[in-house]
């Protein structure tokens, strides 16, 4: 029950920076940019006071620890991975064009209509 209370101070302070900044809306906008900060920051503060809060955090970490493992391509695989998509499209574009336009001169010779 404690958790959801957490979460329910967590979003009413997200909600409050966010009408922060409609009540400032004659400031400059670093005073609306803050409001709105102040909001989020106060709210993650309490978020992450939550179980839930701190399994979305850990999770977070663990997700950016992931990334950190990918062996991503390098560049030269990158372009040339880019140029057969590209080139793959562009062939079934052009069959897909030539489909097209053989059905539709059979469709117009068989109406009559063909040269």
């Amino acid at each position: 029950m404690a958790d959801k209370i957490k979460l329910f101070v967590a979003f009413l302070l997200a909600a409050a920076g966010i009408a922060g900044y409609y009540y400032l809306h004659d400031s400059p906008a670093v005073l609306k940019l803050a409001a709105i900060l102040v909001g989020l920051l106060l709210a993650t503060g309490v978020a992450w006071t939550s179980v839930p809060g701190k399994r979305f955090f850990a999770f977070g970490n663990e997700s950016i620890a992931e990334a950190k493992r990918v062996v991503w391509p390098t560049r030269k695989e990158t372009l040339q991975t880019t140029a057969v998509v590209i080139a793959f499209a562009v062939t079934m574009a052009l069959f897909l064009w030539a489909v097209d336009a053989s059905l539709m001169v059979i469709v117009n010779k068989m109406m009559g209509r063909g040269e």
